[in-house]
């Protein structure tokens, strides 16, 4: 197999490319996937060639940034024939909303993959609620009142 130093075509594609897409090269450079497994959140997001060294993760709030950087392959004194792999330094910040949990956020790299877990906070969990039993009182003028349960609930005879 060889490599072909120049061709016209594919050099107007990425020139056209890098034009088109300034603005959305960092997004591009991480992409990644969001879902929701049970009681937590899960992120994916591919970093592919940055050792976990070159990671950095921070929780401020409800922000997590994380910023990688990674490395171009050629030395000093290789000849770059082709050279379209992205490198320098990338970031990317989630806003977490108010029901997640950013101070128990975890998180682990394996084969290039960054994977944020991030448990969804314990006052946002749905909870069962008791039902209360509803009475009612009578009051000195001899008239009944209704007096509310627990549940919000009031009750009239």
């Amino acid at each position: 197999m060889t490599l072909m130093r120049f061709d016209p075509f594919r050099e107007l594609d990425r020139l056209a490319e890098q034009t088109l897409s300034a603005g959305t090269r960092a997004f591009r450079s991480m992409p990644m996937e969001a879902l929701r497994r049970g009681d937590e959140f899960k992120i994916f997001i591919d970093l592919p060639g940055v050792v976990p060294d070159d990671i950095d993760l921070t929780v401020e709030r409800n922000v997590v940034s994380v910023r990688a950087r990674r490395a171009p392959a050629h030395q000093e004194g290789d000849e770059v024939i082709i050279d379209e792999r992205p490198y320098g330094e990338f970031s990317r910040q989630l806003f977490l909303g108010d029901n997640l949990d950013p101070d128990r956020l975890s998180a682990d790299t394996r084969d290039g993959v960054l994977e944020l877990t991030i448990p969804v906070s314990e006052a946002s969990k749905p909870r069962r609620v008791a039902l209360g039993s509803g009475s009612t009182t009578e009051d000195g003028a001899g008239s009944k009142t209704a007096s509310a349960s627990a549940s919000g609930r009031a009750t009239a005879s």
